[in-house]
């Protein structure tokens, strides 16, 4: 789980992590103010094969492609990558046209993000 950019408010995203966590996934939550090169480079570091981003702050058009691109760039295009937040459904339509898996909105529960989880993500090769 990252909070990538300025966004403070982190609540959303440790719960998220927290029900992961109790849903038996191994989760690293990397903090507030990630740099997409920074989120990138805990992926690789960590091997993991999915990340989840947090935003709140509207910059979720910027700072999403930019994780993707550096994923890509660094061999990592296969890990999953979904989000939640402040995040309108077309923004959404067009975060997935470039490969994120899935966004969560306000209102999901972390029961439907657990599910989604298992259902969508897998030991990367």
């Amino acid at each position: 789980m990252a909070k990538p950019g300025l966004d403070g408010h982190d609540r959303g995203a440790k719960i998220i992590a927290r029900a992961l966590r109790d849903g038996g996934f191994e989760v690293i939550y990397t903090g507030l103010h990630q740099t997409p090169e920074m989120i990138a480079e805990t992926v690789l570091q960590e091997d993991a094969d999915a990340v989840g981003l947090s935003i709140l702050s509207g910059a979720h058009m910027t700072l999403f492609p930019e994780v993707m691109r550096l994923l890509k760039e660094r061999g990592a295009q296969d890990v999953v990558v979904f989000g939640g937040g402040i995040i309108p459904d077309d923004d959404a339509t067009k975060l997935k046209t470039i490969g994120v898996k899935q966004v969560f909105t306000p209102g999901a529960t972390t029961e439907d993000i657990i599910k989604w989880v298992r259902e969508n993500v897998s030991p990367r090769q």
